[in-house]
């Protein structure tokens, strides 16, 4: 889909198939269905149009099958409606993107529990050994400890140049 072209296509073809599947297509099999997406080929030839429904394995096997039924009737009003010489043909496909995400979704709620776990048993405690091991204090040389001889200004015990 790269032209703008086809993208106002497959806009209108989402807002005239879910228009249709809310007023026109009376199947009882037919749940509770969101269209998510159209996406089309580059020469609008071909639409796969990306559904949800809410409910079960069994509603969504319902679904498809009444949508597979009544794909000549939506292709039949996206044709009148659009008025295209060629009508795009229609394939229906399960959008699995929501489920992956609240799955993924409580994954993340788990971690920030776990997180909040180790938060709440490191609250209040101290490390062992010092706070940072790796940091040494500073020595601060008098004007005693130079050499004049000492062309970088270091004592010969600093090897830290």
């Amino acid at each position: 889909m790269a032209s703008p072209r086809v993208r106002k296509i497959a806009d209108r073809i989402k807002v005239i198939v879910a228009e249709m599947l809310e007023r026109r297509i009376k199947d009882p099999r037919l749940g509770f269905v969101t269209i998510t997406e159209v996406r089309m080929t580059g020469d609008a030839q071909n639409a796969t149009i990306y559904y949800t429904v809410l409910g079960d394995g069994e509603v969504q096997a319902d679904t498809a099958a009444a949508l597979e039924s009544a794909k000549g009737v939506l292709r039949a009003e996206v044709g009148k409606q659009l008025g295209m010489r060629t009508v795009p043909s229609l394939a229906f496909a399960f959008d699995g993107i929501p489920e992956s995400a609240r799955q993924l979704d409580e994954v993340l709620a788990r971690a920030r529990e776990a997180d909040a776990a180790v938060a709440a048993v490191r609250e209040g405690k101290e490390p062992a050994g010092e706070a940072d091991p790796y940091k040494k204090p500073r020595e601060v040389l008098d004007e005693d400890d130079l050499d004049p001889d000492d062309e970088d200004g270091l004592d010969e015990r600093d090897d830290r140049a």
